[in-house]
């Protein structure tokens, strides 16, 4: 007796609202990345001064960070895929708690050591921010992880979240050198964490619901 085959499951497709939001909340998060970067490298100007010195120390933070962060990120995605959601989540959350406490806390440290050379200063200032960026890093693989899991969709999970993440850092960048007119440093710092709380809600409550 012949049986009946059954058809292969088709790949689920994205569901057009969810997609859209997803992309710009990334959109919002690589923006309050590059605000923070802009923010945190004046915050330096107070221990090295407008220098070499500041500007290398925060380029070179973000690189390492953002590239540590991949890797454990797709680290994290892999291992605790069920979980990725709130891990994302987590991440955005902690990145806006630092962010919020990075106008104090950048100061406190460089006071701290300001007496230990400049080495010593610039080793302490570049080890305090290397967990938000590792935070930053680690965001784009989780989440385009569980788009490519959930959706089987290379296209949308990596080249359209990359892109919006990347011409999120770059508007962020602008608008906060920009905001410097009418907004103080720790006002354009406080809208940049309230950006990654924004998506950290969001992105729980739209991604948990379509799943």
């Amino acid at each position: 007796m012949k049986t009946k085959t059954q058809e292969p499951a088709s790949p689920k497709t994205p569901a057009w609202g969810v997609m859209q939001t997803v992309e710009a909340l990334f959109f919002l998060s690589g923006a309050a990345a590059l605000a923070y970067q802009v923010c945190w490298h004046r915050i330096l100007y107070f221990s090295f001064g407008t220098d070499i010195e500041s500007t290398t120390i925060i380029v070179s933070v973000f690189m390492m960070g953002l590239g540590l962060g991949a890797l454990a990120g797709g680290w994290a995605a892999d291992k605790w895929f069920d979980n990725i959601v709130p891990l994302f989540a987590l991440s955005e959350l902690s990145i806006g708690l630092f962010g919020l406490a990075s106008p104090h806390l950048l100061p406190w440290v460089s006071n701290l050591f300001i007496l230990d050379g400049r080495f010593t200063l610039a080793t302490v200032n570049f080890v305090t921010l290397l967990l938000p960026t590792i935070l930053m890093g680690a965001t784009l693989p989780m989440l385009v992880t569980y788009c490519l899991r959930t959706y089987k969709n290379v296209g949308v999970s990596t080249g359209t979240l990359y892109c919006l993440n990347t011409l999120g850092a770059a508007t962020g960048c602008g608008l906060a050198s920009m905001s410097f007119v009418f907004l103080t440093l720790k006002q354009v710092i406080v809208v940049a964490a309230l950006i990654n709380f924004f998506v950290a809600g969001t992105v729980t409550l739209t991604l948990r619901r379509s799943a």
